[in-house]
């Protein structure tokens, strides 16, 4: 697995009644294939994963399998509750097809330093699938500091990190602490620049669902280090990345999706549709960076 590049967290397509659409769900794949992402994940929190059941999971998987052939690794998402149905998800995901794990902290307890390594240490030794370490502390209060890292150093399959703690310091202080050992991967949308002249290789994004080329082209002037040209870009897009940093980005990013390019904006329960408020909120930032972008003429790397 190369842990360079944009690997957008994909939402998982649904119809109206909360049932899966799987022909969006593949439209969706190939569409951001073939805008240039390098990988594509599958079942993040974005994805809406802890309100799938397993059989939807496996269809999931299998169907973007299918959409994105050999051109680029399909990753998902691993967010279970128990270690015995962690191990279960990762041999099954690997049979489904997936290339590698973006595997989540417990969900159901707040592990502490000990059991949050040895947590990654068993779904690590479940598969021969590479693992991306999902760190959001924000959200589910377990914190892969590099102090954990150092614990799992020794596991040659947990090879990248997804830093989404929201301190950019923290990119420096995995350096310090681990070296290279594991790629890190921005994972919040509006630090993607920092993210990148700090060292982190990835991204894993929210907004490239909506926006691919523009993302990657973004990506791709901060690693060139043509940060000057990067910041125009950044500037422009910024509004829309904090719309991935909200609660409820699930719907916002369904409802970017579904402005720019007509992908379905359901949601399944607990979520539900936007207020007329939040919906209008939300389509001001969209509609202007959608006239914003048109009216600029994307750097070439």
């Amino acid at each position: 697995m190369e842990w360079t590049g944009v690997f957008p967290a994909v939402t998982t397509k649904m119809h109206r009644d909360g049932s899966l659409d799987l022909a969006a769900m593949q439209s969706s794949v190939d569409r951001l294939v073939t805008h240039g992402v390098s990988g594509v994940i599958v079942l993040p929190m974005l994805g809406e994963n802890a309100s799938l059941r397993s059989d939807e999971r496996e269809r999931v998987i299998r169907a973007s399998v299918e959409a994105a052939g050999a051109r680029v690794p399909v990753l998902s998402g691993l967010a279970e509750i128990s270690t015995e149905n962690a191990v279960a998800s990762a041999r099954l995901f690997q049979a489904c097809g997936a290339r590698g794990l973006m595997v989540f902290p417990s969900l159901a307890y707040m592990t502490d330093a000990r059991e949050t390594a040895e947590w990654y240490k068993a779904i690590a030794a479940a598969s021969d699938l590479p693992i991306m370490i999902y760190n959001n502390p924000l959200a589910y209060k377990v914190d892969v500091t590099p102090a954990v890292l150092r614990e799992l150093e020794d596991v040659p399959s947990i090879q990248c990190i997804k830093e989404e703690s929201g301190d950019i310091r923290r990119v420096t202080d995995i350096f310090n602490a681990v070296g290279s050992r594991f790629s890190v991967s921005c994972g919040v949308d509006d630090l993607i620049l920092e993210s990148v002249a700090l060292g982190a290789t990835g991204w894993v994004s929210g907004m490239t669902n909506a926006w691919p080329t523009e993302c990657v082209r973004l990506f791709d002037l901060c690693m060139a280090g043509r940060f000057a040209d990067a910041r125009a870009l950044y500037r422009l897009l910024t509004p829309a990345f904090h719309l991935d940093t909200h609660v409820k980005l699930v719907q916002y990013i369904k409802l970017a999706e579904h402005k720019v390019y007509g992908a379905p904006e359901w949601v399944r329960p607990p979520r539900l549709p936007l207020t007329d408020e939040e919906r209008n909120h939300v389509l001001t930032t969209i509609d202007a960076t959608i006239d914003a972008l048109g009216r600029m003429r994307l750097p070439v790397v």
